[in-house]
């Protein structure tokens, strides 16, 4: 446990400095926008590529995989029982789903790098691989499903996953653990550079995106429901893992995955596709603050 907390800190630390930078004004929004775009088009997609290439093929853990794709879908489905709720407006149906699918890559990534080094950031860039596209298509959906008047034009959502960056270092990847293609030096090299970039900005500008006067504004419906978050994702990923038999360092990163909070970038989308923006902010910033009690605790049910 010890360890993992050791792995925790840093994390939590530079979450913060993101936060108080971007609180202080100490480097503008536009500023923040622009760095995100650059981890988001650049320095991630390199960081997934590299870390795919370079992991075995033929040992890689999917069943990993299905267990918190699983995980995922059942989530939301618990998010849609939310339109059944009396007085729940349509709009903040699409943002629980949404909440309830999306997870804060980043987090995962460097806590399981900092605590299984090479293996465990293998392991998280597997996971991402299947996690992302899964969330980004059941939040879309979602989203403007429930929407009253979806802001700008109806996206294609099959059509922007096939764009998405990140979705594409995923397959090219895949592709080249698959083929046993060896990446020259000078690519690798080149990757592993910006990859350990992507882990420096990608957690400030999570601190960044966090508004925590949203916790001022966060009532009943939001603390419930970042606890059917923050709770029922890394449950289910315990649960759907025994049943496919992972253990040990598989199933400690399933579980690490599913219990970050919900992604920054939830806000974003929910403003974009007509969803309930308010409550997009109220839910990142509540489970941003639940997560330093919850994670460690599933950590510990999962490892023990």
């Amino acid at each position: 446990m010890s360890g993992f907390l050791y792995a925790l800190l840093p994390v939590i630390a530079i979450v913060a400095l993101g936060h108080v930078l971007s609180a202080r004004k100490w480097i503008p929004a536009e500023s923040w926008r622009a760095i995100e775009r650059l981890s988001y088009v650049v320095l991630f997609p390199a960081l997934i590529i590299r870390t795919l290439a370079n992991t075995p093929f033929e040992t890689a853990p999917w069943r990993l995989a299905a267990a918190l794709i699983l995980a995922q879908l059942v989530l939301g489905a618990v998010g849609l029982a939310a339109r059944f709720l009396p007085g729940m407006e349509r709009p903040a149906v699409g943002t629980i789903i949404q909440s309830n699918v999306r997870w804060n890559t980043m987090i995962a990534l460097s806590i399981g790098s900092l605590l299984y080094g090479q293996e465990g950031l293998a392991l998280v860039t597997i996971a991402a691989a299947v996690m992302i596209p899964t969330a980004n298509v059941l939040s879309v959906y979602a989203l403007i499903a429930h929407a009253d008047t979806p802001h700008g034009p109806t996206p294609r959502p099959l059509l922007a996953l096939a764009r998405n960056p990140i979705v594409l270092a995923c397959i090219i990847g895949l592709v080249l653990a698959a083929a046993s293609i060896d990446l020259p030096r000078l690519a690798n090299d080149m990757l592993r550079i910006l990859g350990d970039a992507a882990l420096a900005l990608g957690l400030l500008s999570a601190g960044a995106g966090v508004d925590l006067s949203a916790l001022k504004r966060a009532g009943p419906r939001t603390l419930a429901w970042s606890l059917v978050r923050l709770l029922g994702l890394p449950a289910l990923a315990i649960g759907f893992g025994l049943a496919f038999g992972l253990s040990g360092m598989a199933l400690t990163i399933a579980v690490i995955c599913a219990a970050t909070p919900t992604a920054t970038s939830s806000y974003i989308l929910a403003r974009e596709l007509g969803g309930d923006a308010p409550l997009a902010a109220n839910l990142i910033a509540v489970q941003t603050v639940l997560a330093m009690v919850t994670l460690p605790l599933f950590y510990f049910l999962a490892s023990g």
